[in-house]
């Protein structure tokens, strides 16, 4: 699940960047846009690719709290950019995956006295087995009256992509049995297991009731933006400092249309893809600092046909399993625009 704002080399030149530039920072307004975080241990050490720890999670919310940033429900930041209706300038959403024992010991009490909501994407299975490590029912139910909402990670937090269609539906309807029993609801929201994505799955996504899905991709949400396939920026342990959670929250939009491929599930050996994407904004008037980056293979090469084509040029193959790409480009105020995709090749492809 170890999920990357973007390559090692990446951070560092956009973190020194931020730096140099902080101190020339113009103050802009986001309202059309939010930052999704997203969350899934804490404290637990032993698993520190999905972790983050204590004190960085603290020295989280108190940035959030004392910078003048607005967190709100992620339900309503998703209404909103669906009407179209103005933001309040540094938006952020909290997301948190896998209900996870810390979340009730130590993330939910942590926001309760921030009294920030946040979402908790709930994969059913784990607590009606009473899975060591995870929630039982009344404790979500606690979360809940605290201030958190609830969406679906489906029954079994199976591989979807690699799914059959009839076993992804099934899955789903069991999942949203549950929720309806034991919470008397049914999520509209769900954050797809290991953030993998595929159209056949919001295909049956959107079959079984969903609204919105969410991946693990880098990125900022806006009311264009494919609301079944949202991006979120990753926290654990080793990309979780502060520096980093300010380059997320103060990122804006990439805004881009006409991406290919348009299935990001490279179940066809189409392998490397022909990555491109079309920028949507009249204001941006120079691309030439665009940069973009893939897991394993650090900066690639891309190419501006035209004023608004981008296309990646000399792509690797790649890996089986799960593969990042992460555009950005600078703007004024030390601040970056990002568009980011999560790939996946199956696991038996070479």
């Amino acid at each position: 699940m170890l999920s990357t704002l973007h390559s090692g080399k990446l951070y560092i030149v956009v973190t020194v960047f931020f730096l140099f530039s902080l101190k020339n920072t113009v103050p802009v307004c986001a309202a059309e846009s939010a930052t999704i975080l997203m969350y899934h241990r804490f404290g637990e050490s032993r698993y520190p690719s999905t972790n983050t720890t204590v004190n960085q999670f603290r020295s989280h919310i108190s940035e959030l709290k004392n910078k003048n940033y607005v967190v709100k429900p992620i339900p309503k930041i998703i209404a909103a950019l669906r009407r179209g209706k103005p933001l309040p300038p540094r938006t952020v959403g909290i997301s948190i995956d896998d209900a996870f024992l810390s979340v009730y010991q130590i993330a939910g009490p942590i926001l309760h006295k921030a009294n920030f909501p946040y979402t908790l994407f709930v994969a059913t299975e784990p607590l009606d087995r009473g899975a060591p490590g995870y929630m039982s029912w009344g404790q979500l139910r606690e979360l809940i009256k605290g201030g958190a909402n609830i969406g679906s990670q489906t029954a079994t937090h199976l591989h979807m992509p690699e799914t059959s269609a009839k076993i992804n539906m099934e899955d789903l309807e069991n999942s949203n049995k549950r929720f309806k029993k034991e919470l008397g609801i049914t999520p509209k929201m769900i954050a797809y297991p290991y953030g993998e994505y595929s159209l056949e799955v919001e295909k049956v996504s959107l079959a079984a009731g969903f609204t919105t899905g969410f991946g693990q991709h880098s990125g900022v949400v806006y009311k264009n933006s494919n609301f079944m396939y949202l991006p979120r920026f990753t926290f654990n342990e080793s990309y979780g400092d502060i520096k980093r959670l300010q380059l997320a929250i103060r990122a804006l939009p990439l805004k881009v249309r006409d991406i290919t491929p348009e299935d990001p599930y490279l179940k066809d050996n189409i392998n490397p893809p022909t990555f491109g994407f079309s920028v949507e904004e009249d204001s941006i008037k120079d691309l030439s600092r665009l940069a973009c980056y893939v897991t394993g293979q650090g900066r690639v090469r891309t190419e501006i046909l035209g004023k608004r084509r981008v296309e990646v040029r000399g792509l690797k193959a790649f890996s089986p399993g799960r593969t990042r790409v992460n555009c950005t480009l600078p703007v004024h105020g030390g601040r970056w625009r990002w568009m980011g995709m999560q790939f996946l090749v199956p696991a038996h492809s070479n």
